[in-house]
């Protein structure tokens, strides 16, 4: 999460937002290629694929299991206030805050309900009933869960988040599987008509640029830096009369 990555996912965004934004047409291309597969009747017939359905669902499990983590080890500090957390406290911020404000907040709670850009497989050209419009232009009309930008994708590409807090000599590996994983599920809600190439591309930047700021926020930044034993002793104070109520409820003293 150095400058160097910021500058490549910023010029990443120029490069993708001048070119689709000035050819459009090239979103549609794209899908194209996958609209003539079929699958019994069904145009975009990868949608349907076994294999491919298969991937798509390890792919959003794996990313539950990655959040559930952080959460488990906090839920796990408030019913055992005095037990040293079993993830380090700054992590648990950080990779609880970027996954709401990525893939949940800006994604899913803003964006895909209010940017009415049709998915591929709803648009005319491949047989639905919706206009085409290009990644900059909100006014389509699809009326809720639209294409820009994919969940899936944010999801997948926020796996850079932990990757982020691997040990130094395998960070460069963790961070190549993140966006490998990012990748791949862009690839398969591509071919399965779900998101145009464009919406799976931003997914994947806006959820970077929330990872990379919030890092330097939490662990870089001298002003915001977190202090690991603060945190942990804050969520212990917060968390130690709710467990000596229960203790004294259930006849059993606390230990000091």
């Amino acid at each position: 999460m150095n400058r160097t990555g910021l500058l490549i996912a910023l010029a990443v965004a120029v490069i993708v937002g001048v070119v689709f934004g000035f050819y459009p047409d090239l979103d549609l291309r794209i899908a194209a290629l996958f609209h003539d597969i079929v699958i019994g009747n069904n145009k975009f017939g990868m949608r349907i694929y076994p294999p491919v359905m298969a991937a798509r669902d390890a792919g959003l499990w794996l990313v539950i299991i990655l959040v559930a983590l952080p959460v488990t080890a906090f839920v796990f500090k408030l019913v055992l206030p005095r037990r040293r957390l079993i993830i380090p406290a700054r992590a648990i911020i950080f990779l609880t805050v970027t996954m709401a404000l990525g893939p949940g907040v800006l994604v899913n709670g803003v964006l895909k309900d209010y940017w009415g850009r049709p998915r591929p497989i709803d648009v005319q050209q491949f047989g639905g009933d919706q206009h085409f419009v290009a990644w900059w232009d909100p006014r389509g009309n699809c009326p809720a869960n639209c294409s820009f930008v994919s969940g899936d994708v944010s999801g997948a590409f926020w796996t850079l988040a932990p990757a982020a807090l691997a040990p130094p000599q395998v960070r460069v590996i963790a961070y190549g599987a993140a966006l490998t994983f990012g990748a791949g599920m862009a690839a398969l809600r591509i071919i399965a008509g779900g998101h145009f190439f464009s919406d799976t591309a931003f997914a994947g930047i806006f959820t970077f640029l929330i990872i990379w700021l919030a890092y330097a926020l939490i662990y870089r930044w001298p002003g915001t830096r977190l202090n690991e034993e603060k945190i942990e002793s804050a969520i212990g104070r917060i968390a130690t009369p709710g467990f000596d109520f229960v203790t004294r409820l259930f006849g059993r003293k606390s230990k000091p």
